[in-house]
């Protein structure tokens, strides 16, 4: 369900992960965990913003085949291994919970999810799987955005 590349050390629950995933898409999701470096290049280069930032999102954009689309991975959700250490500590939670946090938002967002366009509907989606999963506030619940 999920295809990791973990570009750095940090140390990541897979299992955790992998219920989240099947909780939110039987799709294959692709995990990169890079360095705050790759990150603010892919930053640059995709959306013009020459800073780091915590996640992104790739959705795979395929023309509709006769395929399942079940067999067609859903995208990739780019994460940097930085920002999950330094907001770990900032809110006082595991780097595993930031970890799945932001997976859960970069996920989201490939599933057509958009907080910055939606009337909240994202946050809400994202509040019932924190609470399904016990995990703290999420980046959009703790900042309102």
């Amino acid at each position: 369900m999920i295809d990791l590349d973990n570009q750095t050390d940090l140390p990541i629950d897979l299992d955790s992960l992998e219920k989240i995933a099947s909780y939110l898409s039987s799709r294959e999701v692709e995990l990169i965990i890079v360095d705050n470096e790759t990150m603010k290049s892919l930053n640059l280069e995709h959306r013009n913003i020459d800073s780091s930032t915590d996640v992104l999102s790739f959705p795979l954009e395929t023309p509709f085949t006769e395929q399942s689309i079940f067999d067609i991975p859903l995208g990739s959700v780019i994460i940097s291994d930085s920002h999950v250490r330094d907001k770990s500590k900032r809110f006082s939670h595991t780097i595993q919970d930031e970890l799945s946090l932001l997976f859960i938002h970069g996920v989201l967002h490939l599933l057509g999810f958009d907080h910055e366009t939606d009337t909240g509907e994202m946050r809400d989606r994202e509040a019932s799987i924190i609470r399904a999963f016990d995990l703290p506030n999420s980046l959009i619940i703790r900042t309102g955005e």
